[in-house]
């Protein structure tokens, strides 16, 4: 038997978790609703593995009493592992796994509903109607078809985004540290260099991780060398994106308008309800002021599918510890 900490559950986790599990009598699920960080680490008390999500912080100070507690595996649902420290991870003799891809065409297809929602200004004219103004006043948008639209980071997702984009005859550009070329050939997609995406594109698409080389990738400089009146669209990772170099972009007209999945600093705020409460975020505040602004709080993977596979992959990596066969393909560390 092993037991397994999950930390900032929501009643979806331990639904889909439950499900996917089929050698529960292995496996026991102790779930909580809070982060995990170096201070409710000590919660692990008994557990032989974690299970972690995009918020929770596993920096060298919870490795520490992770490992002290016994602690073998961090098992993360999702893709991402810019939140745990690999290296300190590594020292502490702690196998870290992930689910390197979910549903890619969750997050493209969820990319492609904020921009034709954004462009068309559906969410505005649904508030309107409802109030019984029919006015078609500042809901004019723009047909997609002949636009240049830049894909950052062709990975599964960035390749599902672009196969969309092609699906409303677009002229897609992308740009990847390693590109794939052989797709790009039969997908009749061209690579370019970062400066001649931001200069030739009319929206463009993020779909990187969060590395030391594309924290804050798009700045002020990087946002001065793109279109006037450009779209950014962001279901990536929000450190992505610099937010006061974009706040200064909306305000000044560079950017013509804006759709973000994450947010730089949304660790304490998205999957939450604060609806009875002060946003303290200044910057979040700000943005969700422009109306040419569009935020939802890192859905772009929720769907059924998705939730089915996480579930799946991360139930898997648990029991190949239980059967002492950790060092498989998603295996990060060993």
């Amino acid at each position: 038997m092993i037991t397994v900490a999950v930390y900032d559950t929501k009643p979806y986790d331990r639904l889909y978790l439950g499900r996917a599990s089929q050698e529960t009598s292995h496996v026991k699920w102790k779930f909580f609703d809070f982060h995990l960080n170096d201070k409710t680490a000590v919660t692990a008390e008994g557990a032989q593995a974690v299970c972690v999500f995009v918020n929770d912080q596993i920096d060298a100070p919870c490795l520490q009493i992770l490992s002290r507690l016994g602690v073998r595996l961090i098992a993360l649902r999702c893709a991402g592992f810019n939140n745990i420290d690999l290296a300190a991870a590594k020292s502490f003799n702690i196998a870290v796994t992930r689910v390197p891809a979910y549903s890619p065409h969750a997050v493209a297809e969820h990319t492609f509903g904020l921009l034709l929602c954004l462009n068309r200004k559906i969410h505005r004219a649904y508030h309107r109607v409802r109030d019984q103004n029919f006015s078609l006043n500042g809901l004019l948008g723009f047909d997609i078809i002949g636009k240049t639209i830049g894909i950052i980071g062709t990975g599964k997702i960035g390749k599902a985004t672009a196969q969309i984009a092609k699906g409303f005859e677009a002229k897609v550009i992308a740009y990847d540290t390693n590109p794939s070329l052989e797709w790009a050939v039969k997908a009749g997609i061209h690579y370019t260099d970062l400066p001649t995406l931001f200069a030739q594109s009319d929206i463009i698409s993020l779909h990187v991780p969060l590395l030391p080389d594309t924290y804050h990738m798009i700045d002020a400089t990087a946002i001065q060398q793109m279109k006037h009146g450009v779209i950014i669209i962001n279901t990536s990772r929000g450190k992505v994106i610099e937010t006061q170099a974009l706040i200064q972009g909306l305000k000044s007209g560079q950017i013509g308008s804006v759709a973000l999945d994450v947010y730089e600093e949304e660790e304490s705020i998205f999957f939450e309800d604060l609806s009875d409460k002060i946003l303290l975020d200044d910057e979040l505040s700000r943005l969700l002021t422009f109306p040419n602004v569009l935020i939802t709080a890192h859905q772009a993977f929720f769907t059924h599918e998705s939730l089915r596979e996480i579930a799946k992959v991360t139930s898997e990596n648990v029991l190949r510890l239980a059967r002492k066969e950790l060092f498989l393909s998603e295996t990060l560390l060993t």
